[in-house]
């Protein structure tokens, strides 16, 4: 996403707020990425199979939970910036976007591949990355060694092991589809026919190739909000921040309790109720964290700190995958022994790994700052 001269296209505090959501959604992704129960692989209906305590509600209720809102956000965050430009041709933004977006993920996507070839060399780290199941493809291969040509080649565009990159891969495919997304939502008839569609594949979490819901029905509604000129400075009262909030955390807390122990009430029709229950936990978060939290927001961005850590918003998502999880393997083989070891690791790991991307994206930016803009696609410079 492209933030600088934001505030030339909307009031500064709405500048601000985009900057502070973009940077707290990849702040908060670090630790769903740490997320360390038993069944790491997390999805909308996923059950734990664990006793409920202390430590897998916590874990549950943030990180498949409350932290769920982020990719909406920064969906719409995209949509809306992406439709604030129309004046710019469509072949130059393109360019741009190609430059700023694929040039990056390419990149990123052959370090992480790169990185974890290396770790598969020595025997301690390979069997860290074979239980850690990222780059299974299937029951027999569980190492990039075992890939063949073909399969490698897919992994670094296709299906990156710094598996975060789906986002921006995701999100160049709207960026070039552009035109069409604003005709479907400007288009009196056609835009009901296209959020119809949409919302249904982001309600069932279905997709279609490179196309998925969620980034679908997000994005375009960031388009739509900025070309209807929806008030996004205060809500109606049908959006009204406290009541969304509240619905928010008990949903979420809701959600979570059914995961640990709703199976033998409801059987296989825990799936569909866990899968409801996190859409509603998303657009409920979406609406309370927009309206609900300007205080928060306009306190933070007064902070030269935190303004200053912002800029690292980019660095940060694609440092801390797939380093975090390997990380998860390492450290328990260490700290399993000390009482809660599981929620200090959640807690305090994903901050670790945060201060090193920052350190390293620092001095990078200072080094050499025309290898940190490639990196970066030209973000936090």
């Amino acid at each position: 996403m492209d933030l600088a001269k934001l505030s030339q296209n909307v009031s500064d505090f709405n500048s601000r707020k985009f900057k502070f959501w973009s940077f707290l959604s990849m702040f908060l992704l670090v630790f769903v990425h740490g997320y360390n129960l038993q069944i790491r692989y997390m999805q909308p209906w996923t059950v734990p199979f664990e006793q409920l305590n202390v430590t897998t509600f916590t874990e549950y209720f943030l990180a498949n939970g409350i932290f769920r809102f982020r990719i909406p956000m920064l969906f719409i965050i995209s949509g809306f910036l992406y439709a604030l430009h129309d004046a710019r041709p469509y072949g130059q933004r393109t360019k741009k976007r190609l430059r700023t977006l694929l040039l990056p993920y390419l990149i990123w996507s052959a370090l992480g591949f790169a990185f974890t070839y290396f770790l598969e060399i020595f025997p301690y780290t390979r069997d860290i990355v074979s239980n850690s199941n990222i780059v299974r493809i299937d029951d027999s291969r569980a190492l990039l060694h075992d890939y063949r040509w073909y399969e490698m080649l897919g992994r670094w565009i296709l299906i990156p092991v710094p598996y975060q990159l789906w986002f921006i891969r995701v999100l160049l495919i709207y960026n070039i589809a552009y035109p069409a997304i604003r005709w479907c939502v400007t288009h009196r008839i056609a835009k009901w026919i296209f959020f119809g569609v949409a919302f249904l594949m982001w309600f069932g979490t279905m997709g279609f190739i490179l196309v998925e819901g969620e980034g679908l029905l997000f994005f375009s509604l960031g388009v739509w909000i900025q070309k209807s000129n929806f008030n996004i400075d205060s809500p109606r009262k049908w959006l009204n921040p406290v009541w969304w909030g509240a619905a928010f955390i008990l949903l979420a807390a809701g959600k979570t309790v059914i995961a640990f122990m709703g199976q033998p009430v409801l059987g296989n029709g825990i799936f569909p109720v866990l899968a409801m229950l996190h859409k509603l936990v998303i657009l409920s978060g979406l609406i309370a964290a927009w309206y609900g939290c300007n205080r928060m927001v306009s306190w933070f961005m007064q902070r030269t700190w935190f303004v200053w850590l912002s800029a690292f918003a980019f660095i940060i998502y694609a440092v801390h995958a797939p380093l975090v999880a390997y990380a998860i393997e390492a450290l328990f083989a260490v700290v399993k022994q000390i009482p809660h070891y599981r929620l200090l690791s959640f807690v305090f790991l994903p901050l670790i790994i945060i201060s090193f991307a920052v350190g390293t994206g620092a001095l990078l930016r200072r080094v050499w700052p025309r290898l940190y803009g490639v990196l970066t696609g030209g973000r936090g410079m």
